[in-house]
């Protein structure tokens, strides 16, 4: 996710410059619809190639033959549910090294998982049953495989004492009409620490992780806070995490309510305030309340940390955007946060709104942290000639995978919250 907009210089050019899954086939019945966006991009070669150098061309039409055999919508809610999760676990186990590679593509790939969640929605999308399937039965089939597949609903914590529980999100990759090779290293970061355990000054720390769509839609539609608002009285810390800037991490000071209109996954723009219930009392700005001084000052990694206290505001009474670097004044409406006017900066907004209104301020530690762009290697950043990864691509995203890693241990070891 990058500081589109306000800071979309910043990113410089390096952001925006096997076995296939069965070719859908046309519906005929009226329920059916035509593949996505998204979906049309994934029988390009790129992903193509991602898919079969991981193991994961066999997702769609494993998912299709398991579906296949469904004789009711009863039976057809089980097999998504279950070959869902399945495809989370999958992608969780190859990035932490269980089980086969399936492939040359080094394990730390986010993209498999993103493909093949891509080749199962657009088989659901146009599935064409015998026991036949209404308009809303679908839409909660493919409801039901976002979540279960980005790993919503399988945050789990032990229920010992003494063990920190903590929460991080991911994105998806995006601006993949600009590069279809992206990776994004919010989502392979979410993919490598789920589950996972961090030694903390007070002893061990759970890391649980989902990930969440780059598109307008699910955001106004509260996938952020059906899924954040059951966890976010027990844990003890948690950040969102996106894409950012080249050659830096920022800890976002402050989020502002506001879409740019920037366009998502689906090339789709939105320019409004960020949509939420009960608007009347919505904020125009909220903070972090991670210790961002602690984050800042200790060294966590090869790329420098900044807090990041900047945003976009038209002041009271005003009607021109000003960039205020030190952060909104009294009255301001916002029109970017330090994260930007993309959805970083949404998530982040509905995550901080949601611990505020949940009544959590001043015990909760969270907020977002943007990570850097993540570059492929000097002489592979043309789309149509370079390759789908190398070297200096891989290394690029274990250390920011491993920089998040750190930056989680320092904020959990933080005593006070700044």
């Amino acid at each position: 996710m990058t500081y589109i907009r306000v800071q979309l210089g910043a990113l410089g050019l390096a952001l925006l410059t096997g076995l296939a899954a069965p070719p859908a086939h046309a519906a005929e019945d009226p329920a059916a619809a035509a593949p996505t966006v998204e979906e049309r991009r994934l029988d390009k070669a790129a992903p193509q190639e991602i898919l079969a150098r991981s193991g994961f061309a066999t997702v769609a039409p494993e998912f299709v033959r398991a579906l296949g055999k469904a004789r009711s919508y009863a039976q057809a809610e089980r097999v998504v549910e279950r070959q869902g999760a399945r495809l989370w676990q999958r992608a969780v186990d190859r990035a932490q090294g269980r089980g086969p590679a399936g492939g040359d593509l080094s394990r730390d790939d986010d993209r498999p998982l993103y493909w093949a969640r891509l080749g199962m929605t657009r088989e659901v999308r146009q599935w064409e049953p015998q026991f036949g399937l209404t308009e809303a039965q679908r839409t909660r089939l493919l409801a039901s495989l976002e979540r279960t597949s980005r790993g919503q609903d399988t945050i789990r914590y032990p229920h010992s004492k003494g063990i920190k529980r903590i929460l991080v999100t991911g994105f998806d990759p995006f601006t993949l009409d600009r590069d279809i090779r992206i990776s994004n290293p919010s989502g392979a970061t979410a993919l490598a620490l789920d589950g996972t355990v961090i030694e903390t000054a007070d002893g061990p720390a759970r890391v649980e992780t989902a990930v969440f769509p780059v598109r307008w839609q699910d955001f106004a539609d509260g996938t952020v806070e059906r899924t954040l608002r059951r966890y976010l009285p027990r844990v003890d810390l948690f950040t969102t995490v996106s894409q950012g800037r080249v050659g830096r991490f920022d800890v976002e000071r402050t989020n502002g309510a506001w879409r740019g209109g920037f366009g998502d996954n689906e090339n789709l723009s939105r320019t409004e305030t960020i949509p939420v219930t009960d608007p009347a009392s919505q904020p125009q700005w909220t903070s972090t309340t991670l210790p961002y001084k602690d984050i800042v000052a200790a060294s966590t990694g090869r790329f420098p940390v900044y807090d990041n206290t900047s945003v976009t505001e038209i002041p009271a009474g005003g009607t021109t955007p000003v960039v205020r670097p030190e952060g909104p004044t009294p009255g301001s409406t916002a029109r970017a946060g330090g994260g930007g006017d993309y959805l970083s900066n949404e998530i982040a907004y509905r995550a901080t709104l949601l611990r505020d209104r949940l009544g959590l301020t001043d015990s909760l530690p969270g907020g977002h942290v943007h990570t850097p762009v993540l570059q492929f290697g000097t002489g592979n950043t043309d789309p149509a000639s370079g390759t789908v990864t190398d070297p200096q691509f891989i290394q690029n995203r274990l250390d920011i995978i491993a920089q998040v890693r750190s930056i989680l241990k320092v904020a959990a070891d933080a005593d006070v919250t700044d």
